[in-house]
């Protein structure tokens, strides 16, 4: 039986081939900023849809993560006006699912479809020591949006054998991550209502 937290995606393609456009993250406090950027990048007309991608209780390099379905519930909240961004769960799995198994296993299942990952150039930077990371960038495309780096430059000059999977965007990710805001939640000083939408 399918329940809500079925590893199996719903269909989005149709007989026209689709932009489908991956963000993933630990999502733990999701935050305004973080849907404004989405919006943005939907309202360019190069994305057909945005499928965000909690990580999984198992990831080796998060700690302290809130449970699966609160985390499902907050983006469910933040998303429900905007038809065109889904909530994978696929990573909701009882074992360690890392990014490159998340965008084969949907590559496979969306054949139509171009896929794409977001990241940020921070992100970018240090791609090649992810799990498969030089296979990640061999064999994906990248939507990339700033995080203030001032090294841009060299970052790109590193992967340049990978220049044509990359993108680069002029949209800033100036938003403060969920991890920043787990690691300050306990500072008297650290507004978290800046940062975290009302409804969730």
């Amino acid at each position: 039986m399918q329940t809500a937290f079925s590893r199996t995606p719903r269909s989005i393609t149709s007989s026209l081939n689709s932009n489908v456009y991956f963000i993933k993250s630990a999502f733990c406090c999701s935050t305004d900023k973080l849907v404004n950027i989405i919006e943005e990048l939907l309202n360019t007309n190069i994305l057909d849809k945005i499928i965000i991608v909690p990580t999984g209780l198992h990831y080796s390099y998060k700690s302290n993560l809130i449970s699966n379905e609160h985390r499902y519930n907050m983006l469910k909240l933040l998303i429900k006006h905007n038809k065109n961004i889904e909530i994978s769960t696929y990573e909701f799995q009882d074992t360690e699912i890392h990014t490159y198994d998340t965008l084969e296993y949907y590559k496979d299942n969306y054949k139509k479809d171009t896929i794409y990952f977001i990241c940020g150039l921070d992100n970018l930077s240090y791609i090649d020591k992810w799990y498969k990371g030089n296979e990640l960038l061999k064999n994906n495309k990248f939507l990339v949006v700033g995080r203030n780096t001032n090294n841009s430059e060299e970052i790109l000059n590193n992967l340049k054998e990978y220049k044509d999977n990359i993108t680069i965007t002029n949209i800033e990710l100036n938003d403060i991550s969920s991890s920043e805001i787990r690691k300050n939640i306990n500072n008297k000083d650290f507004i978290i209502e800046k940062y975290i939408s009302n409804e969730v």
